[in-house]
């Protein structure tokens, strides 16, 4: 069993807080297993008795008359049979409950929905709510409103590299290679071939994903077209995009005419399955945020190398997109940094160019500035990647992580040179 210690700590912590407790993430990164498995076992441990954890797949057709709202509250009362223990109920992707009129109210609009179970359930004193979904739309703001501050979300990655490497059997170096080509989904550590690994991420794309995204979002018609956006954004992970140039190479080079904003609601629809993360440019010295272009990563780089078919893993782009996805596992906001400067060009002129930060990480009061290079093995590499760095001028750490099995230093103005694999293997190496 892969330990998902980061996320039990959290349960736990929130155990009976008096709050929904709302499970999110990419389907199949392992939150069923850690609400119905790991957490259930824990609970188990500390004296909860199985008949006080009420527990219903909702994705599953056996339980397909809970999706009616009304149904599973029935449901849910009926197994509330002792009311003097604490009852834990775990409901798994509740997105899949209807929203239906209400019947005992012939002459109005009024709907019902999973948010109107839940928030009766939870006046019931003895029980304490878990429930996971799979899309970022049973979170919308319209949704935490009728919640009434009553959810507490709890966001599920797929495995980071120090879980992965946990459960790996081989040395660091193998394990790096075998994550950097397919990933942290968990199922796919139990395959044991290429083909193996391979087709089970190109079928979660073409099975589950993008059959759910489409039907979601209601886009048969330009199914294509959301591939082909999906495609382009695959091989240009680490490299600014823009949905504007998007529509204009769709129209230029496939003559199909689609605007902007349909290319950004397509790419939306994966933000929304978190299937990709997008990271706004941020201005240091200017302290704003800068528009389009943006850059887009995958939640899982194993998603996004069986999409490209395993043609481009060129480790530069793969290794920043991890670094980045274990930034937000750590909990921190992540965007990517631009520092402007003036210069005197060759005619004599001043002007004004931009240089890039890979990630200024923010955590609270702590900030970090994050340069992803393969390696610094020469001084003018090490001074190309790092000019953007020395020109930041506050006092926060300045980190380059490297491909290298490196011991870890830092250079004559405080910036430190860290490898890869410490640097996702160690948390408290970013302060080192």
């Amino acid at each position: 069993m892969i330990e998902r210690k980061r996320y039990l700590d959290k349960l736990i912590r929130k155990k009976e807080n008096g709050l929904i407790k709302v499970i999110t993430g990419i389907r199949r990164c392992g939150k069923s297993f850690l609400l119905f498995n790991i957490y259930h076992s824990y609970l188990n441990s500390i004296g909860v008795k199985d008949e006080q954890i009420i527990e219903l797949a909702l994705d599953d057709d056996a339980n397909i008359m809970y999706r009616n709202p009304l149904e599973l509250g029935k449901y849910i009362r009926s197994m509330i049979v002792d009311t003097n223990k604490k009852h834990y109920v775990f409901l798994d992707e509740i997105q899949k409950v209807a929203t239906i009129k209400n019947p005992y109210l012939e002459d109005s609009a009024e709907k019902i929905g999973f948010v109107d179970v839940l928030l009766g359930i939870m006046k019931i004193k003895n029980v304490d709510i878990y429930v996971t979904g799979s899309n970022s739309k049973m979170l919308s703001s319209d949704i935490l409103t009728e919640f009434r501050g009553r959810g507490d979300e709890i966001r599920v990655n797929p495995l980071s590299f120090a879980e992965f490497y946990n459960a790996y059997e081989g040395d660091k170096r193998e394990a790096w290679r075998e994550y950097f080509t397919y990933g942290g989904m968990p199922l796919v550590t139990a395959q044991k071939t290429h083909a193996d690994k391979s087709k089970y991420l190109q079928d979660l794309f073409d099975k589950i994903y993008l059959d759910d995204i489409i039907a979601r979002n209601n886009i048969n018609k330009n199914k294509s077209v959301l591939e082909d956006a999906l495609n382009v954004v695959s091989s240009s992970i680490g490299s600014l995009t823009s949905p504007h140039n998007l529509a204009n190479t769709f129209s230029s080079k496939k003559n199909i005419k689609i605007d902007e904003e349909t290319v950004m609601k397509y790419l939306d629809s994966f933000i929304d399955a978190f299937i990709l993360y997008k990271a706004q440019r941020y201005d240091v010295k200017g302290r704003k945020y800068i528009g389009s272009p943006l850059k887009y990563y995958f939640s899982d780089i194993g998603l996004r190398n069986a999409r490209l078919n395993f043609r481009q893993l060129e480790e530069n782009h793969i290794m920043e997109n991890i670094i980045y996805n274990e930034l937000l596992i750590r909990e921190f906001n992540v965007d990517v940094g631009v520092v402007e400067y003036n210069y005197r060009a060759e005619d004599g002129k001043s002007k004004r160019t931009q240089l890039e930060v890979d990630f200024v990480a923010n955590r609270a009061s702590q900030r970090y500035y994050i340069q992803s290079a393969l390696s610094v093995g020469n001084e003018d590499k090490r001074l190309q990647e790092t000019n953007s760095l020395n020109r930041i001028d506050d006092s926060f750490k300045k980190i380059v992580v490297v491909k290298d099995d490196i011991i870890p230093w830092h250079d004559e103005k405080g910036i430190l040179y860290i490898g890869v694999e410490r640097f996702l293997l160690d948390e408290n190496a970013m302060n080192l």
